[in-house]
This record gives structure tokens, sequence and C-alpha cells, in this order.
């Protein structure tokens, strides 16, 4: 069995072989290799489409669901630890997906619990679920994941998605574009990984047609209110880049945009009939990376997966 805390320290042959997972599983999703597992989902933060996802793999392969999606009805009200909790829900489940607003909260209750835990989002850190599906889109839509333009925008001071992806993407010699206000601009332990890993990147504050010319993805993303302890700073940045529309006439043929979703206003509504846009089956491919999830940190194979005659 395997924890799934971190995307950083995958191999590139063990995030080829979590795609090909993913890969099985779209093509059959409703199974029963799971059948008799519990699965309890622990989210510290509000969340819509990752709880949904893990809950709705989870259901798919047959297991059982249990968890919170509101803290203020846990004992952690009355003064539990975050180490009781995790060990009073390793009593009753085989695998915790966990999402919580302090980083590092996943490593540490990957140190404390005796069953798997999968990080879903912790903080403004990581968000390694979020970018197995990003890694699975953007292989579906490019038919690769090496030598690719990828333009990151908005919100990279905390948005965690663009974190992971940029830790995961050290493998396939990519080209990063950080497109982003000064007061939301990459933070510099994350340019300064890009240069120990060799990793090629430039920084933008410009948002135009002629940026965005020769991406091969465009990565928008929210500017998080809630990260804000100023709201002053907030209103001051929450509308600086908005991709339109007539914005994508110059773009290449293969482009694809993502979003990790939810979106506000960065994203015009008039997008959504492009056929560039990918943020909603983006979504979808979330179901399948999550299945794989599940499988991989309980320790089922792809050859498990492939050799299954549970399918409904």
């Amino acid at each position: 069995m395997h924890n799934f805390v971190t995307i950083a320290n995958l191999s590139k042959e063990k995030i080829m072989y979590l795609i090909q997972m993913a890969q099985e599983f779209e093509k059959h999703p409703n199974r029963e290799i799971l059948k008799g597992k519990v699965v309890a989902t622990l989210f510290f933060e509000p969340s819509t489409r990752t709880r949904l996802s893990f809950e709705t793999a989870a259901n798919r392969l047959g297991a059982r669901v249990i968890g919170f999606a509101d803290p203020k009805i846990t004992s952690g009200t009355k003064g539990e630890t975050l180490k009781d909790t995790i060990l009073m829900v390793s009593n009753y489940a085989d695998v915790i997906a966990m999402r919580h607003y302090i980083e590092g909260a996943a490593q540490y209750a990957s140190e404390v619990a005796p069953i798997p835990i999968i990080n879903a989002g912790d903080g403004a850190h990581e968000h390694p679920s979020q970018c197995l599906l990003d890694l699975f889109s953007i292989y579906k839509t490019q038919g690769t994941l090496e030598n690719l333009n990828i333009y990151l925008v908005g919100d990279l001071k905390y948005g965690r998605t663009v974190h992971s992806l940029i830790t995961a993407m050290r493998h396939f010699n990519p080209t990063f574009h950080f497109v982003a206000p000064k007061e939301l601009s990459m933070p510099m332990e994350y340019k300064l990984y890009c240069k120990d890993h060799g990793i090629k990147f430039q920084e933008h504050t410009a948002f135009n047609e002629k940026v965005i010319a020769d991406a091969d993805i465009i990565y928008m993303t929210r500017v998080q209110k809630e990260r804000f302890s100023d709201l002053m700073e907030y209103e001051r940045v929450k509308n600086v880049y908005i991709l339109r529309n007539e914005m994508l006439g110059g773009v290449k043929e293969n482009m694809r945009i993502l979003h990790p979703l939810p979106r506000v206003n960065e994203i015009a509504y008039d997008v959504d009939d492009n056929p560039h846009a990918y943020y909603i089956q983006q979504a979808q491919n979330g179901l399948y990376a999550r299945e794989a999830l599940f499988c991989y940190v309980l320790g089922i194979t792809l050859d498990d997966i492939k050799k299954d005659k549970t399918i409904i």
C-alpha cells in the first residue's frame, strides 16, 4: 500500500503508470474491484468537484463512503486533535482522502495513520490528485507530455494546483510561462525549483493574444479570495486576467484551455463553446484519475485492473 501525499516524489515511469490506470478506468468506470472496502473523505475545507469525484470514484468501484464535508459537525469543534481524528477514522476505513487548510496536514496524517492517506489539497501547498487529472487531461489532448508550452495564468502565489503541476512536469521538458500580476506572482521557491531541475520558464504581466499565441496549454486559475488576509488586495487583482473568446483567434490548433474550477470571472462564458475549451472534460477526467489513485494506494496493480472481471 502507498500514501499519495505529493506528486513531487513520483518518477516519470510512475506518473505514466497512473495515467495508464486512468485510461483503463475511462474505458470501464463501473466495477466492483473495491467491493467490501470503506473510503473515508475528510474535508476540513469546502469542496465540490474534488469531494464529489472522490466519492463517485469510490462508489463506482463498489466501495462504501463515510466522512464529512463540514468540520463544524465533527469532534474537532470539541477540541479533538487532527491526530486523534485520523486515528479514530482509521478504525473504520481502509483509505482516507483528506483536504485540510493547513499546509503539510496530509503529510502529518500519513505519518500517524495506519492506512493510506490521499492528499485532496493542503492549504496553498499542493493538490496532487488534481495534478494527476491535469496530467491525464494534457496527455489526452496533446498525445504527449513532452516538450509542451504551458501557460499558467492568474493566482500563481496561492494556487496549489499550479505548484503541483510544476513539480510533476519536471520529467517532461516543459517550457512554462507564468502570467500573473506582481502581487500573485509565482513564489520564489518554485522558480528556484525550476532552475534546479532545468525547467525553462518565462514571466509575464501582460495577458493578450500575442502572449498566448504559442501555447499548447493555457491553465487558468481563480484568484482565491479565501487566501487573502487583506480584502483590498483581493479587490485590486481579482479581475486582472480574463480569457475572452476574441483572444483565441490566433492560437495553435492543438491548444486546450484547462482550469481546476470553480471559476469566477477569469474565463468568459463565451469561451465555453470554443473547441479549445476543455475544463468541463478535465473535471470528468478527475473521476478516472481518482479511481486509479484508490487502487494505487490500496496495492491494486495495472495488471489487476486489466484482468478485472467485475466490470458492470
